[in-house]
């Protein structure tokens, strides 16, 4: 075997060998991932089936990504009343949010910020179990980046946790963006052909998330050029799962 592989194969057990020897530790690893994944697609499913015109299909996934949250927090071995809690109120401010009428007055002032806190809360308090296993959040800033560009695109605003900066709850782009891609530069893509299927579509994802323009109260792209939801929300879920695969 070339001596690269065995490096890959070497940094990969030594990130595995702990879940490994603690089963306990990989399912709860695994649980506080899909949590954060899914929380952030359940609402991205609701951005998309407001801004995309109330189609069934946006509402049917809705529905399954808060099935597929409502299951890895039944894995969770540290879920407690109060995730529980920040759980129902998520699940009920996006089932409300596609219960609203489709014009903009049929949306009441402030919920769009509710929405917000709602999410954020929630991610916060999985994400205060998570303690020192980071690499967790690469797919959930994937996703929560996406939520942003989804909000800017389809609502206007998304309102990060402005206290906390150093976590990627309070980020945006500018910093999210050279966040994952230090975290896959370290990845050998010539290695193993699934990494390099990753960094490309991250290289064609991040174009566009890198385009977003958070500094910007005209919400228009940095490039001028129109928003694209549709295809940074596909290409976000198929980088995450991709990326989760490889972990797992």
């Amino acid at each position: 075997m070339h001596p690269r592989r065995w490096i890959w194969l070497v940094v990969l057990l030594i990130g595995w060998l702990p879940s490994l020897l603690n089963p306990v530790h990989a399912q709860t690893f695994t649980a506080l991932e899909s949590m954060q994944v899914h929380a952030n697609r359940a609402t991205s499913s609701l951005l998309l089936y407001r801004g995309e015109g109330f189609q069934q299909a946006h509402l049917k996934r809705l529905e399954s990504d808060l099935s597929a949250l409502n299951t890895a927090l039944g894995n969770h071995p540290g879920t407690n009343d109060e995730l529980r809690a920040l759980h129902q109120i998520l699940q009920d401010t996006l089932r409300e949010g596609a219960g609203f009428g489709r014009e903009e007055e049929d949306v009441p002032w402030g919920w769009t910020l509710q929405m917000s806190k709602a999410l954020r809360d929630f991610l916060s308090a999985v994400r205060n179990q998570q303690g020192a296993d980071a690499q967790a959040e690469l797919p959930a800033k994937v996703e929560y980046l996406t939520v942003q560009y989804l909000s800017r695109a389809y609502i206007g605003s998304f309102e990060i946790a402005r206290e906390q900066p150093e976590t990627y709850l309070g980020q945006d782009e500018r910093r999210l963006v050279p966040s994952i891609d230090e975290q896959l530069a370290v990845l050998d893509g010539k290695a193993n052909p699934a990494v390099a299927r990753l960094k490309t579509r991250w290289t064609f994802l991040k174009t566009a998330l890198a385009d977003m323009n958070s500094g910007s109260n005209s919400f228009n792209t940095a490039s001028g050029r129109a928003f694209a939801p549709i295809m940074v929300d596909r290409h976000a879920r198929s980088l995450s799962d991709q990326w989760m695969t490889l972990t797992h």
